[in-house]
């Protein structure tokens, strides 16, 4: 049965200069917590986040629709007139006192329009959390060149002097610290087409703040602006599930590891076959022997104990080994196939044959040193045999023919028992033992001018964008900021 979509009760505030619709959805389980959200460009209906996909949230929402005489207005102005920003303000602090609540309990969440929107309240008006991805500081430039309708209803005329002025309006918020502990969370990507204009400048104004976190997603599957918020959704909501429940964390200045869309799935998809996954066809299952096909007094798949650990025959235990062209071999009755680990990680699954041999050789040679391999047997019903261990040592090539001169004949590696041939594995089921990846490591708290060649890096400490003076200078070459990463 499908959940009840959450319910949202509607209404227009009107006791401002200015009339503001909004939505208001309770809070869960009497959390004590209100997410306020500001919409994005091209929302439905320019209410912002309003799928569906805040419903898990356990606060109260309240979603503010940025529609003013028909038009966007970044929640600022109409005709250079800020009185529309007071009542905005107005509404959130009508809300938050209604419920009972402080400005510590609050977060403005929103991305592009909506992000540069939560930035503006949270700094100005003292909201303690803020979450915001790939926010527009040149308000004024941007809505000159792309938003026009939404350039005439704030600006009125739309001259340079008010383009100037909208510019400033996100610097000069930022530089005043009026917030400086807020918990800041910005999200962006060098590969929306904004970032070089929009936001890199922009970046050492956030020096000083205590608690300044800035995530970097250089994912190959982000292709301009408007799908960075779209690979950042997962983080943006796990932030505000910990945010709501009174859980500021600290990140400082990260970047995500990239995707790798092409990356060969051979080596799971060989896993998945030799141990009987089905893939996207859903989870593995017992094969059913056919109707009518189990014979009298014959114990029904799943039935029974399980299956006896494996023995291996040969290399012997502690053996020193070569790292090519070992091969291992042994006997388990009443298997299917005997699975291979080493630390957690999966090296093969050879298949059994019907006498109860098998063999086993890695395509792949083995790392010098000693190495503890364990090993189970599995029946046909997935059933699961306990771990046994083997033990050896790989050397090498020289000095294991060496040590295997001069061992006693004792010691060499055990032939089969007389007319017990070890089966060989089928031709073409070689099972691979891939070596273990690497992680990529993120440094702690790289530093916000370390970004991808290209791009211009952000200006350094001291450097001052005037109010209404449109673009700032360019940063002094060589001229990093030494942004703090971790408080």
């Amino acid at each position: 049965m499908s959940k009840q979509p959450r319910a949202v009760t509607g209404g227009v505030d009107t006791s401002g200069p200015v009339p503001v619709e909004y939505r208001f959805s309770h809070a869960k389980n009497g959390n004590r917590h209100l997410v306020v959200v500001f919409a994005n460009l091209h929302a439905p209906e320019e209410w912002g986040w309003q799928t569906g996909i805040l419903d898990p949230l356990r606060s109260n929402i309240l979603w503010i629709r940025d529609k003013f005489d028909g038009a966007n207005s970044y929640y600022l102005c109409k005709g250079m007139d800020f009185s529309l920003e007071q009542a905005v303000a107005g509404v959130i602090h009508r809300v938050m006192n209604s419920l009972g609540l402080t400005p510590d309990q609050v977060t403005m969440f929103g991305s592009s329009k909506g992000g540069t929107a939560a930035l503006f309240y949270g700094l100005r008006y003292g909201f303690r959390n803020i979450v915001c991805s790939v926010p527009q500081f040149r308000i004024g430039t941007f809505v000159q060149r792309a938003m026009p309708a939404a350039a005439r209803m704030m600006m009125g005329q739309v001259t340079e002097a008010n383009v100037r002025v909208l510019d400033s309006v996100m610097p000069d918020i930022v530089r005043s610290a009026a917030n400086r502990s807020a918990h800041i969370y910005l999200l962006t990507s060098p590969r929306d087409e904004q970032y070089g204009e929009q936001l890199e400048p922009f970046l050492p104004l956030f020096q000083g703040y205590e608690n300044f976190n800035f995530v970097y997603n250089e994912s190959p599957l982000i292709s301009g602006h408007a799908k960075v918020t779209l690979r950042n959704a997962p983080m943006m909501l796990g932030l505000l599930n910990l945010l709501v429940e009174g859980v500021a964390p600290r990140l400082g200045s990260v970047r995500t590891v990239p995707e790798a869309p092409e990356h060969d799935t051979s080596g799971i998809d060989a896993y998945l076959r030799q141990t009987g996954g089905t893939g996207a066809a859903g989870p593995a299952r017992a094969a059913r022997p056919a109707a009518g096909a189990q014979t009298a007094g014959a114990p029904a798949a799943g039935d029974g104990p399980p299956p006896a650990p494996p023995t291996v025959t040969a290399p012997a235990p502690e053996a020193l080994v070569p790292a090519t062209g070992m091969r291992v071999t042994g006997f388990a009755p009443g298997a299917v196939r005997v699975s291979f680990w080493e630390r957690g990680k999966y090296l093969g699954s050879p298949r059994v044959a019907a006498d109860g041999s098998w063999a086993w050789e890695p395509d792949r040679p083995w790392t010098p040193g000693r190495h503890v391999v364990k090993y189970l047997a599995v029946d046909a019903a997935n059933r699961f045999s306990e771990r046994s261990e083997l033990a050896f040592t790989v050397v090498e090539q020289g000095a294991h023919q060496q040590q295997a001169a001069q061992a006693p004949a004792a010691q060499q590696y055990a032939a089969a028992p007389a007319g017990q041939q070890y089966a060989a594995a089928p031709a073409g089921q070689q099972y691979r033992s891939e070596p273990a990846p690497r992680l990529q490591h993120v440094p702690a708290g790289p530093q916000l001018h370390h970004v991808p060649p290209g791009h211009q890096p952000p200006q350094p400490p001291g450097h001052h964008v005037q109010p209404g003076a449109g673009y700032p200078a360019a940063a002094e070459p060589g001229a990093h900021p030494q942004v703090p990463t971790r408080w």
